[in-house]
C-alpha cells in the first residue's frame, strides 16, 4: 500500500496487496476504505470490531464464519481470501491451528478401507450432475485446464488438456486404455473418438458412473468399481486428478497396482496435486477436508516419484501445470458465482458458499506456488520406448 493509504485500524499493510483497494460497509452504513482506485471487493460485515476478528482469525475460523452468513464478500473473492491469509495471528494461535490441523490428517490418513472411500467419494462428487454442469465446460472435465493463451476458453483448454494426455500416452488405435477415476468420462470419450483406443475407466461415484454409462455406451467401458479390485492388461493407463484422494501413506500400494495393470510395455500417465515442500496442513486443508474432500490428502512431489520408482518404475517425464490450474478455478469460481440462483436449486447455501471459497482458495493457492499439480509419464523400468523425444507442445 502507497503511503497515506488510509486502512482499517489493525490492519497491517502488506506489498502483496499494493496496487488494489478493498473496502468494508458495516451494518449501521458507515464505511471503512484501504488502498485508492475502485475496490477488488466490498466486505459486508457487522461492525469494525467484527472485521478485526474476522482478520486475525484463522483460515478455518474465517471460513466457518463465511458458509453461516456472517459476512459477505462482493467482487473478487480470492483476494478477499488473499488479505485474510496475509494478517498475522499471535504466535501461539498460529502453532495451535496448525497443530489441530496435522492431528486431523493423521487420525485419517491411515484409514483407507473400500466402504470408507466410496463414502468419502460420495460426499463429494454424487451431489447433482446438475450442480457441476454450472460450472464445468459441456465435457464436464473436472481437472487442471491446459492453456494455451491466458484467455483460451475453458472449453479449448480441456480439450487441449484431454489431447495433451492421449499424445503423452503415445495413445494407438486399438491401444487399451485404463482411466483411474474416470469423472464423467471425458478422457475415455476423448482416446475411443479421436485415437480409437478401447478405453476403460473406473469410478466410486454413482453420478458419474450413470452419466458415463450412458454418455459412452457404444465408445466404452465404465466400471462401478474399485481400482484396488481391477484386473487384466492395459496398454496405458491414466490416473487425472485421483491420486489425492490416495495420499503418501497408500501411495506405494497404488503404484504398485499400477504396475500390476500395466502391460511391459505400457505407458503410465499420472496427474495429481502436490503441495510445495516445506508446506503442510494447515487451518486451510482442515477446512477443505472437512466441508469439501473428506480424506483428501495432499503429498509432495518427489514422494509419489520416490513410491513409483520402489514399486518399479521409470520417471520419463515430469511437467508442472500449476499456472494453469490457477486460470481452470479462477473459471470454474467466476462460473459458479454468476450462477448462484441455479446453484441453490441443487445445494444449500452453506454448501455454496463452501465451493466458491474453495475454488476461490484453490486459485491463490495455485497461484503462490503453495500447490503444484504435475503430470508424471511413467514406464516400466527399462522398457523399450516407441517415441524417443518429449511431446511437443
Amino acid at each position: 500500500m502507497s503511503p497515506g493509504t488510509q486502512t482499517p485500524d489493525g490492519v497491517a499493510p502488506h506489498p502483496g496487496l499494493a496496487g488494489w483497494a478493498w473496502k468494508a460497509i458495516f451494518h449501521d452504513g458507515s464505511e471503512q476504505t484501504s488502498g485508492a482506485g475502485r475496490p477488488a471487493f466490498t466486505l459486508h460485515i457487522a461492525s469494525p470490531q467484527a472485521l478485526q476478528r474476522l482478520l486475525a482469525s484463522d483460515a478455518y475460523t474465517a471460513a466457518v464464519s463465511f458458509l453461516r452468513g456472517e459476512f459477505e464478500v462482493t467482487g473478487d473473492l480470492a483476494a478477499a481470501i488473499r488479505l485474510q491469509s496475509i494478517q498475522l495471528q499471535p504466535r501461539f494461535n498460529r502453532l495451535l491451528s496448525a497443530l489441530h490441523a496435522r492431528i486431523a490428517l493423521l487420525l485419517d490418513a491411515t484409514r483407507h478401507s473400500r466402504a470408507l472411500t466410496r463414502q468419502q467419494i460420495s460426499f463429494h462428487y454424487d451431489r447433482s450432475n446438475d450442480f457441476y454442469r454450472l460450472f464445468l465446460d459441456p465435457g464436464m472435465v473436472y481437472s487442471c485446464a491446459y492453456f494455451h493463451a491466458p484467455n483460451d476458453t475453458l472449453e479449448s483448454a480441456q480439450s487441449a488438456k484431454l489431447d495433451l494426455i492421449c499424445r503423452k500416452l503415445d495413445l494407438q488405435p486399438g491401444d487399451r486404455l485404463l482411466d483411474i477415476g474416470c469423472g464423467w468420462g471425458a478422457l475415455l470419450d476423448h482416446a475411443a473418438s479421436r485415437y480409437g483406443a478401447i478405453a476403460t475407466g473406473c469410478t466410486l461415484s454413482r453420478e458419474q458412473y450413470r452419466f458415463a454409462a450412458a454418455r459412452l455406451a457404444s465408445k466404452a467401458t465404465v466400471l462401478d468399481c474399485d481400482y484396488r479390485d481391477l484386473s487384466g492388461s492395459f496398454d496405458k493407463i491414466a490416473s487425472i486428478g485421483m491420486f489425492e484422494h490416495v495420499g503418501r501413506r497408500h501411495g506405494l500400494p497404488y503404484f504398485r497396482k499400477i504396475a500390476e495393470l500395466l502391460a511391459p510395455e505400457g505407458l503410465y500417465l499420472h496427474h495429481s496435486i502436490a503441495r510445495a515442500e516445506g508446506t503442510g496442513d494447515d487451518p486451510a486443508s482442515h477446512f477443505v477436508r472437512r466441508q469439501i474432500f473428506p480424506g483428501n490428502r495432499l503429498t509432495h512431489l518427489h514422494q509419489m516419484i520416490q513410491a513409483a520408482e520402489i514399486a518399479g518404475f521409470e520417471t520419463l517425464d515430469v511437467e508442472n501445470l500449476r499456472p494453469h490450474y490457477a486460470i481452470t478455478c479462477r473459471h470454474w469460481e467466476q462460473r459458479l458465482s454468476a450462477r448462484r440462483d441455479d446453484a441453490l436449486r441443487y445445494v444449500d447455501m452453506e454448501t455454496y458458499r463452501a465451493w466458491r471459497l474453495w475454488l476461490a482458495g484453490s486459485a491463490i493457492a495455485f497461484e503462490d506456488g503453495t500447490n503444484a499439480v504435475y503430470q508424471l509419464l511413467l514406464a516400466r523400468r527399462g522398457a523399450q520406448r516407441r517415441r524417443l523425444t518429449r511431446v511437443q507442445v
